[in-house]
């Protein structure tokens, strides 16, 4: 998929209203060569989606030996809204907290108090991180009603086709 159909999805009303949700489900081949699924929190730089975790994560090694990723960011509702993004990882491990890991956090409902006291724990916790950089290779948006999976769309092009015949 070239850059510019790339950017055609991920620019669209409804792919900015996934992309500045707070939850993504990472899928990825652990070491033992099975896949692998994970919620985490992310956060859209406006080029790539940037999630932050532990120096110590299990699914670092295996980002390192297989950087090929898939992400899923979707709604609750019916029908629901998904976005669906490949790319290749790039880790980055940094001293003390990513600003990303507190952006991603920012839309939680808490009050200032429980704000101040949940970064306190987090800065005590952490002494770096390593931010999960992916770049888009590749984007659908579905939202079935303009939008619709591949398969689908495959089997309502035959259906049409045995009503014309």
């Amino acid at each position: 998929m070239n850059q510019h159909a790339i950017d055609e999805i991920l620019s669209q009303p409804l792919s900015q209203e996934l992309l500045a949700r707070d939850l993504t489900r990472l899928a990825f081949v652990a070491l033992d060569g099975t896949p692998r699924s994970i919620p985490i929190g992310f956060t859209w730089n406006g080029s790539q989606i940037v999630m932050c975790t532990a120096k110590n994560a299990r699914k670092l090694p295996a980002l390192r030996r297989n950087p090929a990723v898939a992400l899923t960011i979707d709604t609750e509702t019916h029908p629901p809204k998904v976005l669906l993004i490949r790319g290749q990882t790039e880790l980055d491990a940094v001293d003390g907290i990513p600003e990303e890991y507190f952006q991603w956090n920012g839309t939680y409902e808490m009050t200032p108090e429980q704000r101040a006291e949940w970064e306190a724990g987090v800065r005590s916790l952490y002494d770096g991180m390593v931010r999960v950089v992916v770049t888009p290779t590749w984007a659908k948006l579905i939202d079935f009603e303009n939008t619709l999976p591949t398969a689908i769309e495959e089997l309502m092009r035959q259906q049409k086709g045995r009503q014309q015949a």
